[in-house]
């Protein structure tokens, strides 16, 4: 409680330091100060938060007023030796993260660098003198979680296992129920996964190559390995994954699927697994489905404004189709969900047919695709058209059946959205009529389609202008029709783990079927030839929404190359 005055009592020393140097007046300390008491924050979190004072100036202030240096925790080398002074738990606790040893002393960073208590603490644990510094820019949390990695400790765990395998017998293809549930098993997977979470991953890959096992992370749609693990270890680990997700430990030779959930850093989180015999043996793919993350509105994916506006006004139509395409992984489950999210659920009856039902919806009735009870895809929508729906998500349209019957659907009064998998908006129009669809019965069933890819974002802590190259000013040129050569780029720092990128966005074209563009499809006409139309009648290509999107610093030409090259 001492502590907790101190620190009030600092926060508003400072304030009036701010109201001498003219940085606020004193009805906006005395507004900011009875929020404070009222949110129950610090006095520098609300000043941010309104846009008073920057945080950046309070630190220098109270850097200055406690004489205590400063640290740029985007660019601050973190010492490996530093780190294992201070257990995670004891850093996470007290939100400080070790920096540097400097002979008897540890730099440490420290949000409440007077907090005394907490000093003396990690000075009895490291037995080092603690130099406290303060933050400046970053987040401690975030460093935190980049610096204390689980993945060293994993081989120690396993390689427990790998000494008892050998001392009990050889490693054979199949270990028993018993072997699986072995601490160090447990522990090393638990470590696997958490880590994974952290790290903000959305498949794990556990695979067998020729001399070890190699884990990965898909870490914003890119593949890092994070782990070298012994090949001893794989079948106990392939096991104890097969147990948490249901499926059978002694077959190897037939594709399984399972799911379970656990609680990772105190939140609950769904995976999806699914596994495969390959010529080194089974791999296994946990796809994380973290239900902390809140669901993300139309307004957050990314879309231009007129794309946006069309897309809703697709929504709105009382009955018809709306196909979402891209490859795997590029969002189209996020943005149907995101769609759901902004309709009448309350006046209108919305059913899905999902494989698997990811999120959980109030006031919409979702159906799981069940091969074994004969529900999939086709017999789900089915069912769904004799029980009074109004709308009607189908997770994906991947057959002829579904796509005649979904075609039924729309035709008859219901509004079904559903994905599909083409390159572009035009090609999703190509694909239903190839699956046998009549291209009289598409023309008159569909009402718009969409596209889209997901590209990394420039990383906001450690971004600058740089110049990028010849490629990518000339793709950036042939599109723009202006000459740029310089962008926003991520220089690497402590935030985004020297990547550049932190988070993804979404690029999408919006087709909205016109008069037109129906006589294209019904005649026949090529992807190609409906994708001008759609572009001389309004339609921005993803190509040209992710330029756009280079131009305002949120990603960068690099990224659109990559992944909407396809559609160039």
């Amino acid at each position: 409680m001492m502590m907790q005055s101190r620190i009030i009592g600092i926060d508003e020393q400072i304030g009036r330091m701010l109201v001498e140097g003219a940085f606020l007046t004193r009805e906006q300390l005395e507004h900011a100060k009875e929020k404070m008491r009222r949110e129950g924050k610090r006095l520098r979190e609300v000043l941010a938060e309104e846009q008073v004072v920057s945080m950046e100036t309070f630190t220098t202030l109270v850097s200055v007023h406690l004489r205590v240096p400063i640290v740029d925790l985007q660019q601050v080398r973190v010492e490996e030796g530093a780190v294992k002074l201070v257990p995670e738990n004891v850093a996470r606790e007290n939100n400080i993260m070790p920096l540097q040893v400097e002979g008897e002393s540890l730099r440490v960073a420290m949000e409440e660098p007077q907090d005394v208590e907490t000093i003396s603490r990690l000075s009895a644990i490291t037995g080092k003198r603690i130099k406290p510094v303060l933050p400046l820019r970053g987040s401690i949390s975030e460093l935190i979680s980049s610096h204390y990695k689980l993945t060293p400790r994993i081989a120690e765990e396993l390689g427990e296992v790998v000494k008892e395998e050998v001392a009990e017998r050889p490693v054979g293809p199949r270990i028993s129920t018993e072997a699986v549930s072995r601490a160090p098993v447990v522990r090393a997977l638990d470590m696997i996964i958490a880590q994974g979470v952290r790290d903000r991953a959305s498949d794990i890959h556990v695979e067998p190559l020729d001399d070890k096992v190699r884990v990965r992370y898909r870490i914003d749609g890119v593949l890092h390995e994070v782990a070298s693990l012994p090949k001893g270890v794989h079948g106990a680990l392939l096991s104890r994954v097969k147990v948490l997700g249901g499926m059978d430990i002694a077959e190897r030779r037939r594709p399984q699927d399972g799911q379970f959930s656990m609680e990772v850093d105190g939140r609950g989180v769904d995976f999806r697994v699914a596994s495969v015999e390959t010529a080194e043996g089974e791999i296994v793919t946990l796809r994380i489905l973290d239900k902390s993350v809140s669901l993300l509105s139309l307004s957050d994916l990314g879309f231009q404004p007129r794309a946006r506006q069309v897309y809703e006004g697709l929504l709105k139509s009382p009955f018809g189709m709306v196909l979402v395409s891209g490859p795997t992984g590029s969002g189209k489950t996020t943005t149907l969900y995101a769609s759901m999210g902004g309709l009448d659920a309350g006046g209108r009856n919305i059913m899905t047919i999902e494989d698997p039902v990811e999120y959980r919806f109030k006031g919409i009735n979702q159906i799981q695709v069940n091969p074994q009870a004969g529900i999939s895809f086709a017999s789900g929508l089915r069912a769904s058209m004799r029980l009074d729906p109004d709308i009607i998500l189908v997770g994906e349209i991947r057959d002829k059946e579904t796509a005649q019957v979904a075609v039924q659907a729309a035709l008859t009064g219901h509004l079904v959205l559903t994905t599909i998998h083409a390159n572009d908006a035009a090609g999703a129009l190509v694909r239903l009529v190839d699956l046998g669809v009549e291209p009289f019965l598409a023309t008159s069933a569909v009402v718009g389609t969409i596209a889209q890819r997901l590209l990394r974002r420039v990383c906001s802590y450690c971004r600058t202008m740089s110049p990028v190259s010849p490629e990518e000013a000339a793709a950036y040129q042939q599109e723009m029709v202006e000459v740029r050569r310089d962008f926003y780029v991520g220089r690497g720092c402590n935030m985004c783990s020297r990547t550049g990128y932190t988070g993804r966005v979404g690029v999408y074209e919006v087709l909205a079927m016109s008069d037109s563009i129906r006589a294209l499809v019904a005649r026949g006409a090529m992807a190609q030839e409906i994708k001008e139309e759609a572009v001389k009648e309004g339609m921005i290509s993803m190509r040209r929404d992710g330029m756009l999107k280079s131009r305002d610093g949120i990603t960068t030409p690099g990224e659109v190359i990559r992944n909407v090259f396809t559609v160039f």
